[in-house]
């Protein structure tokens, strides 16, 4: 059901494993059937997740860990739904994160990520295919997922504009890319990815070493390798992934004086309570 709505993988994974543990808890407390569960019920477990330890590290869960183990009963309540089943109430406020819980890069480490691709790779078609990976992840804020499954027809190179068909939710945006980004795309889509094997029979903008569309962990690969490429001990610590790109183009936006409403638009989120995260910067 997930899978069809178009959430990403890791969510597939990680939404049935929180619900695991709330069924879990249900069964130790007494429910064998979900038309047994109250909203009292709800709000006793949630305690219980504010209360226990970290599985993966010392500490407490983080409010984000918190807001997933919520939003996982708050999907499986809507599959209830939309499948005829008798819903279960849940009213919990979402736990608000912690000021500097935002991880973002600066603009000066951004401009250093671009640097590097001139030197990241010994091949100048992988150099530009990281160089093109940035606009898309920084310059775009696009998802890992939205990235990966971006197809040629989706950049619309008179209009100035790249189609989002793979947002979250099937969300569909446009995203306005200025002419120094575009340019970018160009040497990449138009000249370097041509020189991968069997290019053009793929549609799929982010090729990999065969010509199949390259996968997260592939991306992820390649982020690693610009930063690395960099020579910033600082940049290394600071374990920057797909997302903390999307975070940072957000906080320079919002840095920069840009309306919080059309940060929204731009990121694609469904609601204002998501974009207004990142607010919390500008009191540094």
């Amino acid at each position: 059901w997930m899978d069809v709505l178009g959430y990403s993988g890791s969510m597939q994974k990680n939404y049935p494993h929180h619900l695991c543990e709330f069924f879990h808890w249900l069964e130790r407390h007494g429910h064998t059937k979900i038309n047994t569960v109250q909203k009292e019920t709800v709000k006793e477990y949630y305690g219980h997740l504010r209360t226990r330890g970290n599985k993966t590290r010392s500490g407490a869960l983080s409010a984000s860990s918190l807001n997933h183990h919520q939003q996982a009963i708050r999907k499986f309540r809507e599959y209830l739904i939309k499948h005829n089943s008798t819903p279960f109430k849940i009213h919990i406020k979402r736990e608000k994160a912690q000021e500097g819980r935002i991880r973002y890069c600066t603009q000066a480490e951004i401009e250093q990520l671009f640097k590097a691709t001139e030197h990241s790779h010994g091949l100048p078609r992988f150099r530009a295919r990281q160089k093109a990976l940035l606009v898309c992840l920084y310059s775009l804020g696009m998802r890992r997922n939205e990235v990966i499954n971006l197809m040629l027809n989706d950049i619309l190179w008179d209009r100035e504009r790249v189609f989002v068909r793979k947002g979250k939710n099937y969300k569909e945006r446009f995203v306005p890319i200025n002419h120094y980004n575009l340019k970018l795309m160009e040497d990449y889509v138009l000249d370097a990815r041509m020189d991968f094997k069997k290019a053009s029979e793929s549609e799929y903008v982010f090729l990999s070493r065969r010509s199949d569309r390259m996968s997260g962990a592939a991306l992820e690969h390649n982020l690693r390798q610009i930063v690395d490429a960099t020579g910033n001990e600082e940049l290394r610590q600071k374990k920057v992934t797909p997302h903390m790109l999307r975070h940072s183009i957000a906080t320079h936006f919002l840095q920069a004086g840009m309306k919080i409403e059309d940060i929204q638009q731009f990121l694609g989120h469904a609601s204002l309570e998501s974009t207004q995260i990142y607010t919390h910067i500008l009191k540094d």
